[in-house]
C-alpha cells in the first residue's frame, strides 16, 4: 500500500481538474490502489485483515478529504482566470465592422444596362434553366446540327429534355412571343457551357443579349449603336472590327473584336497575344429566328448581338485572367 504522505502530496501537486481526476482514479477508482486493498482483505488471516482495514480506511478517508479540498481550490482558481480573461475596457474603441462592397461583375453590369437603358433598351429576363425549343430549336438550330457542338453545354436528367442555358438568346424568343415590334431591348444573365478554361475562357459567365426589330434596321444601324455604347462605356473611342462569322440564328453573322486595353494592343494572356479580343458575336437576325417569335420577317427585320460581360469587365480594369472573378480571392475584389 501507498505511503500515506506520498499519496498527499502527489493530490496537492494537481496542477488542474483533469490531472486530479487521474490521481482519484490511480488511488480510489474501481481498480485504484487503495479500492484493490479492500478486495484483497479476503485472501487475510483475521488478524492482518484488522490492521490493513484500518489502515486502508485512514488512508482512503485522507485521500477523499484532500482530493474535495484540491477540487475546491483548483475549482476557484479557474473562476478567477476566467473573470480576469474577460475583463473588458468599455473606454477602448469598438471593432470596426468591416463592410461589403459589391462583386466588379455586379458593377460592370448595372454600368451596361444603365447605358443601354439610356439608348431606348428595356432589359428582359428569363430562366437559367431552358427548355431544348427555346435554347436551340428556335434559333435555328436543330437536332445533328453540327452549330450545337459549339454550345456543348450541361443537361438536367429529367423527364423533360431541360438544360443549363448556353445564351441568352432564348430570351429573344420568348420576348418576342408576347410583344409587337418595335422591339428593343438586352437580356443580362448567367450561361453555361461544358468547356475547359483558361485566361480567357469560364465555364459559367454572363453574356449580355441585344436585340433590335424594326422595319429599317441595318447593320450600319448595329455598328452605330456598338461604337456608341463603347464610347460611354470605356468613356473614350475605342478601335473594333467585325469579321465574317457563322452563327445559325443570325444571316449575315459577324464577331466584333476591340483592341486589348490589358496590353495596348501588344499582345498579352487575355488576348492570347493578337493585340485583339473577341467581345461579341452578332448579325441580322435569321428569318427563321423571327418566326420562332411569331414575328413576320417579310415586313420586319433586325439585328441581334451577345457580349460577354466578363470580357467587358477585364478590358474596364485591365484583368488579365478571368478566372479570378469566380476564384474568391478576396485580395483580388478588395480593389473595386
Amino acid at each position: 500500500m501507498e505511503d500515506k504522505d506520498k499519496i498527499l502530496k502527489e493530490i496537492e501537486g494537481a496542477k488542474d481538474l483533469e490531472s486530479l481526476n487521474q490521481i482519484y482514479k490511480k488511488y480510489l477508482g474501481k481498480k485504484g490502489e487503495i479500492s484493490l486493498v479492500f478486495r484483497n482483505l479476503k485472501d487475510l488471516t483475521s488478524e492482518n485483515r484488522i490492521k490493513v482495514a484500518k489502515k486502508a480506511n485512514d488512508l482512503k478517508r485522507a485521500a477523499e478529504d484532500a482530493i474535495k479540498l484540491k477540487e475546491k481550490k483548483l475549482k476557484k482558481d479557474g473562476v478567477r482566470k476566467e473573470e480576469k480573461k474577460i475583463e473588458v475596457d468599455v473606454t477602448l474603441p469598438g471593432k470596426k465592422i468591416e463592410t461589403g462592397h459589391l462583386h466588379p461583375l455586379t458593377i460592370i453590369r448595372r454600368e451596361v444596362e444603365r447605358i443601354f437603358e439610356s439608348m431606348g433598351f428595356y432589359i428582359a429576363e428569363g430562366p437559367d434553366v431552358e427548355t431544348e425549343w427555346y435554347n436551340f430549336d428556335a434559333l435555328n438550330i436543330p437536332k445533328e446540327h453540327p452549330a450545337r457542338d459549339q454550345w456543348d453545354t450541361f443537361w438536367l436528367k429529367t423527364d423533360e429534355k431541360l438544360l443549363l442555358r448556353t445564351h441568352t438568346s432564348p430570351v429573344q424568343i420568348r420576348y418576342m412571343e408576347n410583344h409587337k415590334p418595335p422591339l428593343r431591348i438586352i437580356a443580362p444573365g448567367n450561361v453555361f457551357r461544358h468547356e475547359a478554361t483558361d485566361a480567357s475562357h469560364e465555364f459559367q459567365l454572363i453574356q449580355i443579349e441585344g436585340l433590335m426589330v424594326d422595319k429599317n434596321i441595318s447593320v450600319p444601324n448595329f455598328k452605330a449603336v456598338v461604337e456608341e455604347f463603347f464610347r460611354r462605356f470605356f468613356d473614350k473611342k475605342v478601335t473594333i472590327r467585325l469579321r465574317p462569322d457563322f452563327f445559325p440564328f443570325t444571316e449575315p453573322s459577324f464577331d466584333i473584336s476591340m483592341s486589348c486595353l490589358v496590353c495596348g494592343g501588344k499582345g498579352c494572356p487575355a488576348c492570347k497575344q493578337s493585340g485583339w479580343i473577341e467581345v461579341a458575336g452578332a448579325g441580322m437576325v435569321h428569318p427563321h429566328v423571327l418566326k420562332s417569335g411569331n414575328i413576320d420577317p417579310e415586313k420586319w427585320q433586325g439585328w441581334a448581338f451577345g457580349f460577354g460581360l466578363e470580357r467587358l469587365t477585364m478590358m474596364k480594369y485591365k484583368i488579365n485572367n478571368i478566372r479570378l472573378f469566380r476564384g474568391g480571392d478576396l485580395r483580388f475584389l478588395k480593389q473595386f
